[in-house]
């Protein structure tokens, strides 16, 4: 078809001005909702007619506002029809849908709110008094470096804001997660002989703590109340635990099950910047879509793979634990594409970091 590229808008450019990913124009085209113009029979690459633009822009807000496919459908062949009578009924029905699904949350949010007061009346804290205790440099800052990336950066949920100290026996595990992802790693300690103490130390103030570890001798922690101090040798730096309570993260360790694979990670970072990249549902990230072969090797699937195994990941997310990993080689272990990615250290598996996967479109 000569000429093509100078009539008709390329799948990049309709993705670009429509608000639609590439991989939902293609699901799209797969569910005959949105059908592009012309596809080579060679390359397979998809072609659309400059006025199926507005039809791409109205699917992304109906997309965005949740409506289900099988009245997308019905809304784009009356658009096309000019039946404003069936579009505005759908219309009107989704609307009805949502604000009756939002006042349904409302009920049951308002009967939860209820039953956390009751718990907080309830509840004891894990904090103590006083408490001083000694780590080793070297291991405290692996343990930080391990955990770092996860913490959470939302204004909206301040007790994710920080790394979660957890004392216990002769181990101190820290512990970061923003709800996507979530990195725990563990350092021995000595001093400590009381009951379990958490604390959550702020992101800033365990940032200062780490440019502290940079000896091989030990340091010294110290909790009295909400005020938490580390010493190397003549520098501190201390500052105010977060005054919230943090999610009860053992109750989010994976179960045993997932396919365990190890990978070298300097070749799959590499398979990860090259291979090819989806987009998720609200199309905010890239993401790799990975499956584990039977002889333990990780693919990367490409578009056109539907093996019900398939797992998909934010991309970035990924790349982050691999280098927080801090080893040539890492196990991935992956279950159900609902489940969470465990990376796990060959030598050390007590730290490990978890990705939630992402619903693909299709």
């Amino acid at each position: 078809m000569l000429g093509v590229e100078n009539d008709m808008r390329s799948i990049g450019d309709m993705a670009r001005d429509s608000g639609l990913g590439v991989s939902a124009l293609r699901f799209y085209d797969r569910a005959g909702v949105l059908v592009p113009a012309w596809v080579d029979p060679v390359s397979g690459y998809r072609w659309y007619e400059p006025e199926q633009l507005e039809e791409g822009r109205l699917l992304a807000r109906l997309r965005r506002a949740g409506m289900p496919l099988a009245d997308i459908r019905l809304v784009l062949a009356g658009w096309s029809g000019a039946e404003t009578d069936l579009v505005r009924n759908l219309l009107k029905a989704h609307l009805r849908r949502l604000e009756q699904g939002l006042s349904d949350a409302r009920s049951e949010f308002s009967a939860l709110r209820a039953l956390l007061d009751h718990r907080e009346n309830v509840m004891t804290s894990l904090r103590i008094a006083t408490e001083r205790l000694s780590i080793a440099a070297p291991e405290l800052a692996a343990a930080l470096d391990t955990v770092r990336f996860a913490a959470s950066t939302d204004p909206e949920l301040p007790m994710l804001g920080g790394v979660l100290f957890d004392l216990e026996g002769e181990s101190l595990h820290v512990v970061a997660t923003d709800r996507y992802r979530m990195a725990v790693a563990h350092a021995g300690i000595a001093g400590h002989e009381g009951s379990r103490v958490q604390f959550i130390v702020p992101t800033p103030l365990a940032d200062a703590m780490r440019a502290l570890l940079d000896s091989e001798g030990r340091v010294w922690l110290s909790v009295d109340g909400d005020r938490v101090t580390l010493e190397a040798g003549d520098r501190q730096a201390a500052g105010q635990c977060l005054d919230h309570d943090f999610p009860d993260y053992r109750r989010l360790l994976p179960r045993a099950g997932g396919r365990r694979n190890l990978v070298e990670v300097a070749a799959f970072r590499k398979a990860l910047e090259t291979g090819p990249v989806r987009t998720g549902e609200a199309g905010a990230h890239d993401l790799s879509v990975l499956r584990a072969d039977d002889g333990g090797t990780v693919t990367l699937c490409t578009d056109g793979d539907d093996d019900p195994n398939r797992v998909a990941v934010n991309r970035e997310f990924l790349m982050d634990a691999l280098a927080a990993g801090a080893r040539d080689r890492l196990i991935l272990e992956l279950g159900a594409p609902t489940a969470p990615i465990a990376i796990r250290r060959p030598d050390d598996e007590g730290a490990f970091s978890l990705l939630m996967p992402v619903r693909l479109d299709d």
